[in-house]
């Protein structure tokens, strides 16, 4: 390495609740605990876990919530000036804006790139459908976006030349950063908490069906939902969200919903699930997938994106090939919970743990600032 001891940074989007990204950043923090951790929001009362590092936010810490909406312009202005020269290393773990900070020429800039900025790129026609703003500005919101589209994208491209290595988190996010970025990236998993998802003891009672997230449209819960429903398999669904109320009005009566789960629960319902449905639009990784393989349970998953680096048909889980209610209808209907091994499954998501992603990262770190 270049230096003995260097002086480490690390940049993240922000730090407002709880979700695979924050998991990435309390890694890197458990790595570098001495390095400060620079992002734009920072709110405690939603993630406790950084209580103890040193978190710099920037000025949009005190933004009104009225203007949360406007977010991304204004995030991209306040990283693209954001100067950590004086660091030797700078460990940027971004899917928006934060990749954009300054470092100088005696800086290594490695950045962990969870996707392409996906408002700007390959989710751009989800988020101009739904803009999310109040009731009577979505239309001037839409105007907005197809204006500003052009120019944020040719902004978020030339950020993304900022860091001098990109790191991948799945080969789909490899094949997103080369087609919007046009950039080369180091594959490393992020890190799943596998420890915490062991089968039971005595393999458990497994019984119906279960899947979990922010119940948001791209997500497509509603297609676990009815598929259940109409095969009259017994789901639980977990989580909550802006669709909530539109997937209970789907639901029939073998489908039960947990808005509440406290996390030392979740392995629970995992353990004792026959299969965990990933029915999401195309995901770049998917960590609570990861943790149902680490409990012992095949996934069935849409057959794009993330998924397709852990399911293996026939061993680890299964693939539906549209998005549609048939489609997963065909699996599950194709579906036996017997055939699988649950220990094997388990075993298969080592690969992905916090153990894995530290040695991982460690040495690509060293080698990289060894040719700095």
């Amino acid at each position: 390495m270049r230096t003995s001891n260097p002086k480490v940074a690390i940049v993240c989007d922000w730090l407002t609740g709880i979700g695979g990204a924050e998991r990435e950043v309390l890694e890197l923090h458990r790595l570098f605990p001495d390095a400060p951790i620079y992002t734009s929001q920072y709110d405690p009362s939603k993630i406790d876990w950084f209580n103890d590092a040193d978190v710099r936010t920037t000025w949009l810490q005190k933004l009104p919530k009225v203007l949360k909406k406007f977010l991304p312009i204004l995030r991209a202005w306040t990283f693209s000036r954001l100067d950590l020269s004086r660091y030797d290393l700078v460990v940027s773990a971004t899917g928006a804006e934060a990749k954009a900070v300054k470092t100088g020429p005696h800086t290594l800039h490695v950045c962990i790139c969870h996707s392409p900025t996906q408002y700007y790129w390959n989710r751009f026609d989800e988020y101009l459908k739904s803009p999310g703003f109040p009731t009577g500005f979505n239309g001037l919101a839409r105007l907005s976006l197809k204006l500003l589209v052009g120019p944020l994208r040719r902004w978020d491209k030339r950020a993304a030349q900022r860091p001098d290595y990109i790191i991948a988190n799945s080969t789909h996010s490899q094949a997103m950063i080369m087609k919007y970025y046009d950039r080369p990236s180091v594959l490393i998993y992020p890190p799943v908490d596998t420890k915490r998802f062991k089968p039971a003891a005595d393999g458990g009672r497994r019984q119906g069906f279960v899947t979990a997230g922010r119940q948001t449209p791209y997500k497509r819960i509603d297609l676990a939902v009815k598929a259940c429903t109409k095969l009259s398999l017994p789901l639980i669904v977990i989580g909550d969200g802006p669709d909530h109320e539109k997937l209970i009005r789907l639901a029939g009566p073998t489908v039960n919903f947990e808005t509440d789960v406290p996390d030392k629960e979740m392995p629970l319902y995992f353990q004792q699930a026959e299969a965990f449905i990933f029915p999401t639009n195309v995901e770049d990784f998917g960590i609570t997938a990861v943790e149902a393989l680490s409990a012992g349970t095949p996934v069935i998953a849409y057959d794009k994106g993330g998924p397709k680096d852990y399911i293996i048909p026939g061993q680890t889980g299964e693939f539906f090939t549209e998005q549609t209610v048939g489609s997963l209808v065909k699996s599950l209907k194709g579906f036996r919970a017997d055939r699988y091994d649950h220990r094997a499954i388990s075993l298969s998501a080592e690969r992905f743990s916090v153990e894995a992603f530290h040695a991982n990262l460690k040495k690509t770190l060293a080698k990289l600032m060894d040719q700095a």
